[in-house]
């Protein structure tokens, strides 16, 4: 962060030595929008890759929720017909099958699909 601001420091000492329309403010006006973009892009394709990832691992037995709030827990994964059987109550044995594309959260023991350790 003190790099960054150093940055700063040294552009605004430079730019007021040079004439009016310095090309150093002109740049950071194009190269900081440029950035912040390439940031976000990545950003939502590392989220991607990894729910991808989880979906692909899914296996009986894991708890999941659903993107219409069902929780259920995995009781068959059908792979060539990208489809999951679900138990959603214990006391009737209610099962449900889902599309692998309708699950956004998988739960297997203590760590939740596409968070790392760290957080």
């Amino acid at each position: 962060m003190t790099a960054i601001f150093s940055w700063f420091v040294l552009l605004a000492e430079t730019d007021a030595q040079q004439p009016q329309g310095a090309p150093g403010w002109t740049l950071l006006m194009y190269a900081l929008p440029i950035l912040l973009v390439f940031m976000f892009l990545r950003s939502g394709a590392r989220q991607k890759r990894e729910m991808q990832k989880a979906l692909a691992a899914m296996k009986k037995g894991d708890k999941v929720v659903t993107s219409a709030g069902i929780l259920g827990v995995i009781v068959s994964v059908k792979e060539n017909e990208d489809e999951v059987t679900l138990k959603v109550d214990e006391t009737s044995n209610t099962r449900i099958r889902v599309l692998k594309s309708s699950v956004v959260r998988i739960t297997s023991g203590d760590q939740t699909a596409g968070e790392t350790k760290s957080q």
